[in-house]
């Protein structure tokens, strides 16, 4: 009988010991998980100290890297006066545009501020501001070919960047996309690779922003080039927040409009396109 009753004593003290060890990892886990969501959203990003935006540095003239390797541009300068009016650090990180809703969501950055699309299928996965500029998917050649017309696309190569609205607008229309040489666009992984392409003769025609277009063809010399009078459709920029950031969301929102009451948005606009083109 003693020897039974010390093997049950045993056994439930073993029990116990394993009850309190685990409601203690369990305790920790919870009280781990209340500490991380202790705040969230813009009073998280506070905490930190600053907001990251994601970009594409190649994307002229709305945030890319200059001869000096300073980061610059038209949406660059826009954001850095939002955040100096909301109050918190803002800092600039080149992502690959291709995953730039991934790097939002899995908090890699907050915000997608380089010439971002609105489209329905990106609404899907982020959040966007009011649109604040108003855009073209635009065709552009060199000056001697002999593509006047979308229709004139059938057999020749033509590129776009990958990820981009631009690659969006092309295949809205499979079947002129299907006419191209291979069946589909070339894909680069920045527009100014696609238009290196184009001048060296590897490539027929490339659909682009026609704000980054423009920019470009004007630091080339605009007897290089041609810009179809046919265009793959209109579109709108916005800046993309992850969903459940509503208080960053309202408070972006609040400043930009603010920017356009007291003239700052058309002051920086003049600045980098000698007109105001806000929207």
């Amino acid at each position: 009988m003693k020897k039974r009753f010390k093997g049950a004593l045993l056994v439930l003290v073993v029990l116990i010991s394993i009850i309190v060890i685990l409601t203690g990892c369990t305790g920790a886990a919870g009280s781990q998980a209340t500490d991380n969501t202790k705040s969230t959203g813009f009073e998280k990003l506070q905490e930190i100290g600053y907001v990251t935006v994601g970009f594409d540095d190649t994307f002229v003239p709305m945030g890319f890297k200059n001869e000096n390797g300073e980061i610059v541009g038209f949406d660059i300068d826009l954001a850095k006066e939002v955040f100096k009016r909301i109050g918190i650090e803002v800092k600039f990180q080149p992502i690959d545009w291709s995953m730039k809703e991934t790097e939002l969501n899995t908090g890699n950055i907050d915000l997608i501020w380089n010439g971002y699309t609105i489209t329905d299928e990106r609404k899907e996965k982020v959040a966007f501001t009011k649109p604040y500029l108003e855009n073209r998917q635009i065709i552009i050649t060199l000056a001697d070919s002999d593509i006047n017309s979308k229709a004139n696309l059938k057999g020749k190569t033509v590129a776009a960047q990958n990820g981009s609205s631009s690659l969006d607008a092309i295949n809205s229309e499979p079947e002129l996309a299907a006419t191209f040489k291979d069946g589909a666009p070339v894909l680069f992984d920045t527009n100014n690779e696609a238009l290196m392409d184009l001048e060296a003769k590897r490539t027929d025609a490339v659909v682009a922003d026609e704000i980054l277009a423009r920019y470009y063809i004007a630091e080339r010399g605009q007897e290089k080039y041609k810009v179809l009078d046919q265009d793959f459709g209109k579109e709108e920029y916005g800046i993309g927040i992850r969903k459940e950031d509503t208080e960053l969301l309202e408070k972006v929102n609040k400043a930009l409009d603010e920017m356009r009451s007291d003239g700052t948005f058309a002051k920086i606009s003049e600045q980098w396109f000698g007109a105001n083109i806000e929207k």
